[in-house]
């Protein structure tokens, strides 16, 4: 199995290939590059495993929510490279993909992952892991206050991504008891969707290039509260 999996939602970009449990990745930090960078990356690692194209069976990609710009570039390249090869592609929550990093880098199993959604919200889903060391949600993901979070069950829990940085006051106070370990500087990769993405590749659990639609929680993305 050949997947190819990219991740743009926030100000990281990164290409993977997922080929036989091995993972070539190419990673960085450049906020508003993706346009100029992900196709190269997708090429690098694609070349150095020696791999054409026509030989991918799949694509997985971040599919939100987060940056409205990078979720919709995120979506249209994904789109473009199914189209192109006539292939699949599997969708993964980009608040998984957060929570999957965490537990790769961390050793988290209980994360609360979390955006900052502007607009004094936040992208905002608790995540555990399966036997498999898989993270999946919890409950539904949501946007909302950071006094309104809901609030999880048990102890234990460790706080990631952007979301912790920029409210780490009132999501404390929330969720007080709760938390053990905050990692605020915590960053999707795209080798994270791809572990996310190749069992449920395997399960069949893909859609079409026309129907791998951007999930963007807010339906008012490009408004302000007065």
């Amino acid at each position: 199995m050949k997947l190819i999996a990219l991740e743009t939602s926030a100000e990281a970009c990164s290409a993977a290939l997922w080929i036989e449990n091995e993972i070539v990745e190419r990673f960085a930090v450049v906020p508003r590059e993706h346009s100029e960078r992900i196709l190269p990356m997708i090429g690098e690692v694609l070349a150095e495993a020696g791999v054409g194209r026509r030989a991918l069976d799949g694509v997985v990609f971040g599919c939100g929510p987060g940056s409205f710009t990078g979720v919709r570039f995120a979506t249209g390249v994904a789109q473009g490279v199914a189209f192109a090869v006539d292939i699949p592609v599997v969708r993964v929550w980009t608040l998984e993909i957060l929570a999957q990093g965490v537990r790769r880098e961390h050793g988290a199993s209980r994360v609360l992952a979390s955006f900052d959604a502007r607009m004094d919200e936040v992208y905002w889903a608790a995540c555990t892991a399966d036997d498999d060391g898989l993270m999946g949600l919890v409950g539904e993901q949501l946007v909302c206050r950071p006094g309104e979070v809901p609030v999880p069950d048990g102890g234990d829990w460790t706080g990631a991504g952007g979301g912790w940085r920029t409210y780490a006051d009132q999501l404390d106070q929330r969720l007080a008891g709760k938390v053990t370990g905050r990692i605020p500087g915590a960053l999707c990769h795209a080798r994270d969707a791809a572990v996310l993405g190749a069992p449920r590749f395997a399960a069949g659990r893909t859609v079409s290039a026309a129907d791998a639609l951007p999930v963007y929680l807010r339906n008012t993305v490009a408004w302000k509260k007065a």
